[in-house]
């Protein structure tokens, strides 16, 4: 049995839901008091748990999904609508769902390597239809839940294929590196949960670095909403600016780090920090983001972190892998301590010095065709 140490993961951090509460009408707070109130259930019963999961007797090598409706009542899983052997519905959210966590399967699959996300074949279970009116979509440890949305700030949340991607990726994580849900190791399981759903929505779209919007949930805000999304990793801090949601409030830099008791520490504000390095690698190293700067950060995430590591420790640890992967030295690696310097998190030199032929293993990387999307 293996102990996992974060909490429930939703899109929507704290800080706009308390705004909301605060500044909204009647029937916005209403809305919000049940989606806090569902939300802060399922933490607890995250917390008191801490979830342990038993190692699989045998491993799956198929993708298995299977989603459920709850039909707006507050029950899990509900009624089972669609699976692998039952896959046609005419729900909208219920095709979204089946479709966006076989979109994230495929992509850990195809470029990973990995059977699914507990990488032993895990069936990914997701339930439709949450509550009434519910405005959030998480992770709870074993499946996902999505709401319907008010209709008014956000929309049906199965729309962002990246925000599956974000919230199927805690699973990744916390069977990996089982990193704390608080403070910077929480803030980092936030950002890892960032860079591998936007990655999964750049793989569908055969998007390049330069090509991507790296908006997180750019399909959640209602059309009154003033705003482009949840969370920009290109500019953190710009992605809304609303009277009723409050305004981003996301750092991207560590000289702005937020120092919060409330969000766990401001898990989802700080996340913005190591968002802005990875969307720096990506960029500076061009083409498709997960041939390279995803690489290095899966290596980094699978093999270079534990439960309590912070930004400073994962900074180092991706440098690390890009100088296992590309080479001591090499461009990869330079580039990548270069993009964390540039957010506050210089790494030690010690990390990129020596090694005969990195250079020309970085070359050769560069040389390489991009890997076609499939």
């Amino acid at each position: 049995m293996r102990k996992i140490h974060d909490s429930t993961c939703s899109v929507i951090p704290p800080h706009i839901l308390r705004h909301v509460a605060e500044h909204g009408d009647d029937e916005d707070r209403a809305t919000i008091a049940s989606t806090i109130a569902s939300t802060v259930q399922f933490t607890q019963q995250r917390t008191a748990a801490l979830i342990d999961i038993p190692m699989a007797s045998s491993t799956n090598t198929r993708k298995q999904r299977a989603v459920y409706d709850a039909g707006n009542n507050v029950i899990l899983p509900g009624m089972l609508v669609m699976e692998e052997d039952k896959p046609g519905s005419g729900d909208v959210e219920v095709r979204e769902a089946f479709a966006g966590s076989g979109a994230t399967y495929d992509f850990y699959a195809r470029v990973f390597l990995r059977n699914s996300i507990d990488d032993r074949g895990m069936r990914l279970d997701s339930t439709v239809h949450y509550g009434q009116r519910f405005s959030n979509a998480l992770w709870n440890g074993k499946q996902m839940i999505y709401g319907d949305g008010d209709g008014k700030l956000f929309t049906r949340f199965t729309a962002a294929v990246e925000v599956i991607g974000h919230e199927l990726t805690h699973g990744v994580t916390q069977n990996e590196a089982a990193l704390e849900y608080h403070g910077q190791s929480g803030a980092l399981n936030e950002h890892i949960s960032d860079a591998f759903g936007i990655m999964v929505k750049q793989y569908l779209l055969a998007q390049t670095s330069m090509q991507s919007d790296w908006l997180i949930g750019a399909r959640l805000l209602g059309p009154n909403v003033q705003g482009i999304a949840i969370r920009s990793m290109k500019a953190p801090g710009t992605a809304y600016d609303d009277p009723i949601l409050g305004r981003d409030p996301q750092p991207s830099h560590m000289r702005r780090y937020v120092h919060s008791a409330q969000d766990d520490g401001g898990v989802h504000i700080n996340s913005g920090i190591p968002n802005r390095a990875f969307y720096l690698v990506s960029v500076a190293l061009g083409g498709y983001s997960w041939r390279v700067a995803g690489q290095i950060w899966y290596r980094a995430l699978t093999r270079g972190l534990f439960p309590k590591a912070g930004f400073q420790d994962f900074a180092n640890a991706t440098v690390t892998a890009a100088g296992q992967l590309f080479g001591i030295g090499s461009h990869v690696q330079a580039t990548v301590a270069d993009a964390w310097a540039a957010v506050g998190l210089p790494v030690p030199p010690s990390l990129t010095t020596s090694a005969t032929g990195g250079a020309m293993r970085s070359q050769q990387w560069r040389d390489r065709p991009e890997a076609p999307c499939v």
